[in-house]
């Protein structure tokens, strides 16, 4: 038997779905996201990750999980070469996106913010963590990634059979699936009505960014929520969407992302020796895959989906 759940929680579409165990598993997980969320969000004004960046230069006392949040950003950065950023802050702010997505308002302004990036420079000790003077923290994509991981071993060790815990895209599974054997994951793309791709997984994450969603304007020009580190701006790039399936789900999110900054023909480089595999789609509607992502998908090598209009 599973139990579903569908609600919002970080500022995104949540899905969980728990097989066996207890029925009090699926709220568990839910009130897991919840904590995490409480922690980790810089819309909520009583957050870790906002006390870090209003004490920049500090040394401020955090939770074990934001502790693991800081460690596993900084080491994102450097996988990703500087991709992936948690300091990029003030540069999303300075975007327009100063507030929840949800609130954010269709036609926008840009936002301002003195903050500057400086990952290279935080720092961790214990239970403690310093960010740079005049940077600030924000975790995006992977705290969602992070989070799933978290709550799938917490549910996975309180009994269930089989966990999957999908944050707005960023999804993680373990164990047996409802109807039993593997997890299939969709891949969706924003122009088509049927999935990319089916993926089948019985112990592992998929993730995807894409440049066509969290979109607003601002005098006429389309942003979205992607800041490219080395520009300081939305990413300009001719990929449209990346999916990255491995093992874990916040190193899935940074690889997504990434792949989509980095664009054609080098998408796939920073995956080589990750253990990831990869899918994107350019802005022409071509597929391509990395050489190894057919193993997820019984064979079947997606070719092209259709460009609206």
């Amino acid at each position: 038997m599973a139990t579903e759940l569908e609600f919002r929680a970080m500022g995104s579409d949540a899905h969980v779905i728990v097989v066996g165990g207890t029925p009090e598993l699926a709220a568990l997980a839910r009130r897991r996201i919840d904590e995490l969320e409480q922690r980790w969000s810089r819309f909520i004004e009583s957050s870790e990750v906002n006390e870090l960046t209003r004490r920049a230069g500090e040394w401020v006392r955090v939770s074990p999980e934001t502790v693991l949040l800081v460690r596993r950003a900084v080491e994102a950065w450097r996988l990703t070469g500087g991709s992936f950023d948690p300091t990029v802050l003030g540069d999303v702010i300075r975007a327009g996106y100063d507030r929840s997505f949800d609130d954010l308002p269709e036609h926008g302004a840009d936002g301002v913010s003195a903050l500057m990036a400086g990952c290279s420079d935080i720092e961790i000790e214990d239970d403690t963590v310093r960010l740079p003077v005049g940077t600030g923290f924000d975790p995006g994509g992977i705290g969602k990634g992070l989070a799933a991981d978290l709550v799938v071993d917490d549910i996975a060790t309180a009994g269930a059979a089989g966990v999957c815990i999908n944050l707005g895209g960023d999804l993680r599974v373990r164990g047996e699936a409802p109807t039993g054997g593997a997890w299939t994951v969709a891949v969706d793309h924003p122009w088509s009505d049927t999935p990319v791709v089916n993926v089948g997984l019985t112990d592992g994450a998929v993730a995807t960014s894409t440049t066509l969603r969290r979109r607003w304007d601002v005098d006429g020009e389309t942003r979205h929520h992607l800041i490219d580190p080395g520009t300081h701006r939305p990413a300009a790039t001719d990929l449209t969407l990346a999916t990255v399936v491995t093992g874990d789900a916040w190193i899935a999110e940074v690889l997504a992302k990434a792949v989509l900054l980095r664009g054609l023909p080098h998408q796939f480089d920073l995956i080589g020796g990750t253990g990831a595999e990869a899918l994107v789609v350019d802005d022409a509607g071509r597929v391509l895959v990395s050489d190894g992502f057919t193993a997820f998908t019984g064979g079947v090598t997606p070719t092209s989906i259709p460009v609206p209009g």
